[in-house]
């Protein structure tokens, strides 16, 4: 029934170290691979053990070797700063050599850690491909984050140096990073060696004893040479929301994840060498990652870097004359982004005012893809609406509709079939191994593909502990959901404790310490609750200490404010809801996915977002009621 795609899928489980020896053929070796996959360390997995690469010059370089130096590789385009600028592999590659150099020469090796905490700017890219270049493990931290979040990240990956910029711009404001850059370190028991500041023309930073102008330094480095680097060897640490305390650092390895991003760019996305894509996310997040920089240029394609929000301000058809303007052939945004542009321009008024017939695939994901949002983008673009599923962990998809490997019939609700790599199999909750017909924990047999998570950063036993260790011999997503009849994947959602927010996942127990820190508050929970464009926002449910009785208004401001300054803005915090009581387990255990079935009269845990709003009044109203 599925030709190429089941060929492909079932060589892939049956025979995984042939599947991916050919895929390797797409990246250039300083060593090629003579050993594909090593398990002498099960369940910890290692791919390509014995080969060596550089993912710079998989990047740019050869690119530019191949004839290619004069193709776009960056558009850079900024409403925001009215700036556009064009990038082509030639200019990549000396803009990358150079700071590659500045690196060097701030004492910069092999192994050394680079945080990176700037906007969506070229410079960026640059900083992520330069760290690269010379075998430093980069970490980018997304811009919204507040101090004490990028300090948590300094004191893990412990950086030799920090790059910044004097500041990210908002539709509606200008936001100084440099004070946060300094507010963190201060936090932090690790100094890095030097903080790196490009300054924009918006505000200049201070500069300090131990910072350095990304210009001044610039102007006087040599080009550095690539580094050969072993295949196993971190390429980045990229950080994810959890439980309370130390984050958790999930680590792209360089071999497996080139030859992932190559794979599933071409196989999943149906993307070509000489190809404009447009990912509209941040690289903060993975998403960024692997398909605003790596995929695109691992693949010689044109990326978009679009600093701005295409929705609203400043111009209300920004989504559609980016298409129009670059010749943009795919597109992968969350459907947050869609449900922004549905709710300001209904009927697409704005779109028939430009030609968007470059445009051939409208990819999603980072959040579940909704049948609204899903009909309206079909109805109005005329193009196929791609979901696909994946997560920070595992960098690439693992369910999708292969577009360039054999197209299928979509199913609204479904991100499709399990991408070749994945073994995806549905598993009792209460069982260790016991597969089921109906719902369950969606769970992938080890090994994962290249591409994923190896490990956590300088925790092998953190990554057994929450990944492999309730079903073993499989990774657990953390996902409940069910295949259909036909074999179609659907995501039911979360099965822990976090939220998305417009395709950015939280912690609700970092909010919840945010909030029970409120010197009025005895206990809280957050959970999730559904948002017409974001998804999911949190809501805190507060129990006060005896005696306490303060203004609610008041109370919720200054919590609002709390969770702003300690998380950031994209938690999209807005509300607290005191209550008298929260239920809980005989142990004192808060039972926060109980609550979630409590109104609607269900004792065992419901999905991870209350959807009715009528269901959540009514769970406030118990809640109110219970002693």
């Amino acid at each position: 029934m599925m030709g190429a795609y089941r060929e492909a899928y079932e060589a892939s489980i049956r025979e995984p170290e042939s599947f991916w020896r050919e895929a390797a053929k797409a990246i250039d070796w300083e060593t090629y691979p003579s050993r594909i996959l090593d398990d002498s360390q099960a369940p910890l997995y290692r791919w390509f053990p014995d080969a060596r690469l550089n993912t710079c010059v998989n990047a740019v370089d050869r690119h530019v070797r191949d004839g290619r130096g004069d193709q776009p590789a960056i558009i850079y385009d900024s409403p925001l700063t009215e700036t556009q600028q064009t990038i082509t592999y030639a200019e990549l590659l000396d803009h990358v050599a150079r700071f590659a150099g500045v690196l060097t020469d701030l004492g910069v090796r092999h192994g050394d850690r680079v945080v990176i905490y700037m906007p969506m700017i070229p410079q960026t890219v640059v900083a992520m491909l330069a760290s690269a270049r010379i075998g430093a493990v980069h970490s980018v931290v997304f811009g919204g984050f507040a101090p004490a979040e990028l300090s948590a990240r300094i004191d893990d990956a412990k950086p030799r140096v920090i790059l910044t910029a004097s500041c990210g711009i908002e539709p509606a404001r200008i936001i100084e990073y440099k004070p946060l850059v300094d507010a963190a370190i201060e936090m932090s028991e690790h100094a890095p060696q030097a903080v790196v500041v490009f300054q924009r023309p918006q505000v200049t930073a201070e500069l300090g004893a131990r910072d350095v102008d990304w210009n001044d330094a610039v102007s006087s480095a040599v080009p550095a040479d690539p580094v050969s680097v072993a295949a196993t060897d971190p390429l980045y640490i990229l950080y994810t929301s959890g439980t309370t305390g130390r984050p958790k650092g999930i680590v792209r390895d360089n071999g497996g994840h080139a030859v992932a991003m190559a794979w599933s760019f071409r196989h999943v996305y149906g993307m070509n060498p000489g190809d404009v894509w447009w990912s509209a996310s941040d690289v903060g997040w993975v998403v960024g990652h692997s398909y605003i920089v790596y995929a695109p240029l691992i693949s010689g394609a044109t990326t978009v870097l679009y600093e701005g929000k295409p929705v609203g301000t400043p111009d209300a058809g920004a989504f559609w004359r980016l298409i129009e303007q670059h010749r943009v052939r795919a597109v992968f945004t969350a459907p947050t982004a869609i449900r922004a542009i549905k709710k300001e321009d209904p009927n697409a008024e704005h779109l028939v005012k430009y030609d968007v017939g470059s445009l051939e695939t409208f990819f999603f994901a980072g959040e579940r893809l909704d049948p609204d949002t899903f009909e309206w983008a079909s109805g109005h673009l005329h193009v196929p609406i791609i979901d696909n599923w994946w997560q920070t962990e595992t960098g690439w998809p693992i369910a999708a509709n292969l577009r360039g490997l054999e197209p299928l019939p979509i199913k609204s609700g479904s991100p499709s079939f399990p991408v070749p790599g994945y073994d995806v199999q549905i598993l009792d909750p209460a069982s260790q191994d016991v597969p089921v017909g109906g719902e369950g924990d969606i769970a992938i047999k080890l090994p994962l593909p290249p591409g994923t998570l190896p490990t956590l950063w300088g925790d092998d036993d953190r990554y057994v502990a929450s990944y492999l260790s309730d079903h073993p011999g499989y990774y657990t997503s953390g996902d409940g959901g069910f295949f259909d009849e036909d074999g179609y994947l659907y995501v039911m959602g979360r099965t822990d404790d976090v939220i998305n927010v417009a395709g950015h996942r939280l912690s609700t127990g970092s909010m919840e310490a945010v909030v029970a820190a409120h010197p009025a508050v005895a206990e809280c929970a957050v959970i999730g609750v559904h948002d017409d464009l974001k998804g999911q926002i949190p809501r805190a449910f507060v129990v006060l200490k005896a005696g306490e009785d303060p203004d609610p208004d008041e109370l919720q401001a200054r919590i609002v404010q709390s969770v702003r300054e300690e998380i950031g803005p994209v938690a999209a915090f807005k509300e607290v809801v005191i209550v008298p009581a929260l239920p809980k387990t005989r142990s004192g255990k808060i039972l926060r996915r109980t609550m979630r079935g409590i109104a609607a009269g269900r004792d065992e845990p419901v999905p991870s977002t209350i959807e009715d709003p009528a269901v959540l009044d009514a769970l406030v109203d118990v809640l109110r009621q219970k002693t």
